[in-house]
């Protein structure tokens, strides 16, 4: 039995780039000869192995949690939609109940139907045998059993989605099981709580949704994500239109420093993501301790080079650097004034626990990330690439500017003046007292 994958949107609006020779705004396949053809099942191939780890998802037994009645006929929506008919005169009718779009609709013999979806369809399946309609089944998750799968991404991407797995949850009255990174399970067991976690995709559930983050516009996912707000991209993928509420977190354990301070982080995922200003980082932490503060430095690393651009701890700070638990960091930022970092896990980890944020971030908009009052960037100069479509900011350097004199001016062209513009703003408004004025309120 063969793969045949589908996928709900129009095949022009995947195969128009490619054909058009822009493959970058797609995906990257460089054979010209499968580019100029319309050989989707090769293209589909092409995009699964690209950015879905191969076949592997497809080809996994199906769960047979929906009784078909109908012998060797199979269904599941655990990865995306999958169904398995055998040898005969088969018809098979698929569409969104809601809008009414049939997105498939076809005779096949002796196949398993693969969707590319990974994100929410409220789908209806018909099956008609001889031209007779034999099957019916509309996808319904109340009562239900569902897998979501957070794969091994950012930091900061998995905890935005994070508020949506329980949104989710209660608006679909299912129960969820989840699959997080290893090193956020203990902290999103805390904040969630009646979200049971598992160790690996299983074959049981009803439907299992996988939020990955492809940068690039693809069939499995239902948006571009530089064109959403980070904190909503999970409730879109999840078919959520609301905005999900931000989980309360107490302390589980006192503060390991009794006297007033900073944590900072200057490192990201990427050095280019880094505030690249000259010394810039050593001007705001003399600053910072100009007015009696410690200066706490909690990234993983003490030092981090890639993409020739290397990115030290502070001389001045102080190193709390190391692959610490994810709640001594939490409780950690729980207790500080402030945190001052970049678009990183930390910043997202320190809003979590309702830490202020000094933000520093010029190559995204402001409205990619959380809200912070705080956020520093310089929009006099190049910047956003990373919310600009037409470039791939993950695998470019510098799109615009690459080995010129502007090269990642998004990032060197902060100054520390704003930096600590931003910090003096947050003191005012937060109410803070700096050691060398008194105590904190």
């Amino acid at each position: 039995m063969k793969n045949f994958f589908f996928c709900a949107r129009n095949l022009e609006d995947y195969l128009t780039p490619l054909l058009n020779g822009n493959e970058k705004s797609f995906v990257d396949v460089h054979d010209k000869n499968l580019m100029a053809t319309d050989d989707v099942q090769k293209l589909f191939r092409s995009i699964i192995t690209t950015h879905l780890e191969g076949l592997k998802y497809f080809d996994t037994p199906m769960s047979g949690a929906i009784e078909t009645g109908l012998q060797d006929v199979k269904l599941d929506f655990n990865f995306g939609l999958r169904l398995e008919v055998p040898e005969g005169n088969w018809r098979v009718k698929i569409g969104d109940i809601d809008s009414g779009i049939i997105f498939f609709d076809k005779y096949i013999s002796d196949v398993r139907l693969c969707s590319l979806e990974f994100y929410y369809i409220h789908w209806q399946v018909e099956i008609f045998r001889d031209d007779k309609k034999v099957f019916s089944h509309t996808l319904e998750l109340d009562g239900k059993q569902v897998l979501i799968n957070i794969p091994s991404l950012g930091m900061g991407d998995v905890i935005s989605m994070l508020p949506y797995v329980e949104e989710f949850q209660r608006q679909r009255n299912c129960k969820v099981t989840l699959i997080l990174p290893k090193y956020l399970r203990e902290f999103a067991a805390y904040l969630y709580p009646n979200i049971t976690q598992v160790d690996d995709v299983n074959y049981k559930s009803y439907a299992a949704y996988h939020l990955c983050m492809p940068i690039n516009f693809l069939p499995v996912w239902s948006v571009d994500i530089r064109n959403y707000q980070l904190g909503r991209i999970a409730g879109v993928a999840l078919g959520l239109n609301n905005i999900a509420r931000k989980p309360n977190f107490e302390p589980t354990m006192p503060p390991a420093i009794n006297e007033p301070y900073v944590c900072i982080a200057v490192q990201s995922s990427v050095t280019k993501k880094g505030w690249l200003y000259p010394n810039g980082w050593d001007i705001v932490v003399s600053y910072l301790k100009s007015l009696g503060y410690r200066v706490l430095c909690i990234d993983m690393l003490r030092e981090f080079e890639r993409d020739g651009i290397k990115i030290f701890m502070p001389k001045a700070a102080e190193d709390f650097t190391g692959n610490r638990p994810i709640m001594e960091r939490a409780n950690m930022l729980y207790y500080a004034e402030f945190f001052i970092g970049l678009s990183s896990g930390l910043a997202w980890l320190a809003d979590s626990v309702n830490c202020p944020v000094v933000m520093i971030s010029g190559f995204t908009q402001d409205w990619h990330e959380f809200y912070t009052p705080y956020r520093v960037a310089n929009r006099l100069v190049c910047n956003g690439c990373f919310n600009d479509t037409r470039v791939n900011f993950v695998k470019e350097k510098c799109f615009h500017h690459k080995d010129t004199p502007r090269e990642l001016e998004c990032q060197k062209k902060i100054s520390p003046r704003q930096v600590i513009n931003a910090i003096e703003n947050l003191i005012t408004a937060e109410h803070l007292k700096p050691p060398v004025l008194g105590i904190k309120n």
